[in-house]
């Protein structure tokens, strides 16, 4: 009597390592297989969109306003989740912020990161559908991976295959004069470009939207987000514009008005999203999906 034994014959859709064709995450990265099979399905191969910043700088409640717009047909968009785990993340964002709560942060082990898979396209048009594959990852785990690389293969191995990032910078800190987003916008930009490996004189080719998070706090960055950067975040611009070929400026904000509330076992102050006023969400997205 013979044993059936499974063949690891299923390539990763992030980091290609061969899994079994019943594994639901990749052995090695903790990607989803469930993307491949969904890919599979398609007949064509995803792109992959990078949503990268700093811990705190918004990347959930940006990604999840975004996905949720794009199933409501935003500006013509017609987006078709794949599977349902693609929908988890948006569900999780508007859930906490009818009840008036940030969601939680993203836990910093990949395997608890929310993944989104969607088929995009525009309504009307004859044009071809782009599937689109956007992970949540966590700032902390960006962080360290940009410190000491392939700490977390999973983010190196994703802006390798990336077709287009947005990179989220805290507007609100820069315009206090906190130099934090701008090194480490830096920093995430010389990542990349050490991932490349490009030469001196060639600049990226990969287009880059650098995105101001938290324009309530500063609503002249709506009015001129390039020259928001140059001012306030020098460095970063300095860079963008001697090593990127396609990279545009934009400003975005999700939150009305905060409230912030305090317990009376301790001096903990918690901001509380007293309403959303969403503005600037689709722009980015819009440009990248122009340019890949």
């Amino acid at each position: 009597m013979s044993t059936a034994v499974a063949i690891e014959d299923v390539p990763c859709l992030i980091c290609e390592t061969l899994n079994t064709s019943e594994a639901i995450e990749c052995r090695e990265c903790s990607a989803p297989m469930a993307l491949v099979h969904d890919s599979i399905a398609q007949e064509r191969a995803p792109q992959i969109v990078s949503i990268v910043g700093d811990s705190n700088v918004g990347k959930t409640v940006y990604l999840g306003f975004l996905l949720d717009m794009l199933s409501q047909r935003a500006n013509d968009f017609e987006a078709i989740p794949r599977g349902a785990y693609s929908v988890n993340l948006p569900q999780q964002v508007i859930s906490h912020m009818a009840y008036r709560m940030f969601p939680p942060k993203t836990p910093v082990d990949a395997q608890d990161w929310y993944w989104a898979y969607f088929q995009v396209g525009l309504r009307g048009r004859k044009h071809k559908w782009i599937d689109l594959v956007m992970p949540d990852m966590a700032g902390e785990a960006i962080a360290a991976e940009i410190e000491r690389p392939k700490t977390f293969t999973v983010i190196r191995n994703l802006l390798g295959k990336s077709s287009g990032v947005l990179l989220l910078v805290d507007a609100a800190q820069a315009a206090n004069g906190s130099t934090k987003p701008d090194f480490f916008a830096l920093k995430m930009l010389s990542y990349i470009d050490s991932i490349y490996a490009t030469k001196r004189n060639k600049r990226i080719g990969m287009p880059i939207g650098v995105v101001l998070c938290k324009g309530d706090y500063c609503p002249e960055c709506f009015d001129d987000p390039a020259g928001f950067t140059e001012a306030n975040l020098n460095r970063t611009w300095n860079f963008a514009r001697n090593r990127l070929s396609t990279v545009s400026f934009f400003a975005t904000s999700v939150v009305g008005s905060l409230g912030y509330a305090t317990s009376a076992k301790d001096d903990v102050v918690t901001p509380v999203p007293l309403h959303t006023a969403l503005r600037g969400v689709m722009e980015p997205f819009e440009w990248i999906g122009a340019q890949i």
